[in-house]
């Protein structure tokens, strides 16, 4: 790992700049390593994931913390050369230069942005302390680890009515609390259908006893139990280097790219949550060494360009 402030000199040259070193930016920086890139791979060091124990949905990588899929995945990558860099980007400056804080900056031919999204949590009394323990967001990541429980569902967000109906496959115990949010009579039917109850009432908190969810507290004071309670955060993307570069975004405010990432700004690629919000850690990777491909080659047609410039120039000179 290279020190920003110490190691990184300054106006360092790469074919390509990866900022975010999760799933998404790791398997992109492997791809390019592997194509005998000049690489360089800038993170933070604040994974969404960080707050779970377990990842789950990744074929051969089944209840691996996320920490040591990086741990792995950096070792892996680093055996191609790639340089790996702790730093946080303040901003890009077109053409590329990656100011690093601290005041250091790096000069990129391409730049891959995985720089994922964050969570905005309802403000409920113990969401925070039990986000990524037993309030839970993915059933396709952790409802098969509380199949056949008592779960509750938040109704902190507009999907959350659908969060409920989906969990249903999970467990036969599932209960609705709408909190302040409005049901309609088709939401009403379509939850009483699928056996799903709605416990009406303001939340006050989530019950604790013994670092476990014991159940959910109503305003009242009525106490229904739960071992594990499903909520639909709000889904930001860390996308201001994006903004600022200018890229397009679509009318649900994500930036616009193509299957390989490519964005609406020439040499700028995204990869994982940051462009979209359903992308578990498995499609993340997916998505990042999509953009490594499509990447080397966009590199590799630059460079024979500017290899048969040099060689009509050459030919075109004066004999000595």
């Amino acid at each position: 790992m290279i020190d920003a402030k110490n190691d990184t000199p300054d106006g360092t040259r790469y074919d390509v700049v990866v900022i975010g070193g999760g799933a998404a930016g790791l398997s992109a920086a492997l791809l390019l390593g592997r194509s005998r890139r000049r690489v360089a791979v800038v993170d933070g060091g604040q994974p969404r994931n960080a707050p779970a124990e377990h990842m789950m949905g990744y074929l051969s990588r089944e209840a691996m913390p996320p920490s040591k899929l990086l741990e792995v995945g950096r070792a892996e990558v680093a055996e191609y050369g790639v340089d790996f860099i702790e730093a946080q980007v303040d901003h890009i400056e077109p053409g590329f230069t990656v100011r690093l804080a601290g005041g250091a900056s790096l000069d990129a031919r391409r730049i891959v942005v995985a720089t994922g999204l964050r969570d905005e949590l309802p403000d409920i009394p113990g969401v925070r302390e039990r986000w990524g323990k037993d309030l839970l967001h993915c059933p396709y990541c952790h409802g098969y680890e509380v199949r056949d429980q008592p779960i509750g569902v938040l109704g902190t967000h507009p999907n959350a009515v659908n969060h409920a109906l989906l969990l249903r496959q999970w467990s036969s115990d599932v209960v609705f609390f709408p909190h302040t949010m409005e049901i309609t009579e088709d939401d009403r039917e379509r939850l009483a259908a699928r056996d799903v109850y709605v416990a009406e009432g303001t939340v006050k908190w989530l019950c604790v006893e013994d670092d476990r969810l014991r159940g959910v507290e109503l305003a009242e004071g009525h106490v229904v139990p739960r071992k594990a309670v499903f909520v639909f955060p709000k889904m930001v993307p860390n996308d201001a280097l994006l903004t600022d570069l200018g890229c397009e975004k679509n009318e649900a405010g994500w930036v616009v790219a193509d299957p390989t990432g490519r964005t609406s700004v020439p040499g700028v690629w995204v990869a994982g949550n940051v462009a979209d919000p359903r992308a578990q850690v498995i499609t993340a990777a997916g998505q990042g060494s999509a953009a490594g491909f499509a990447l080397n080659h966009d590199l590799l047609e630059e460079d024979v360009a500017l290899a048969v410039e040099r060689r009509r120039a050459d030919q075109a000179s004066p004999i000595r």
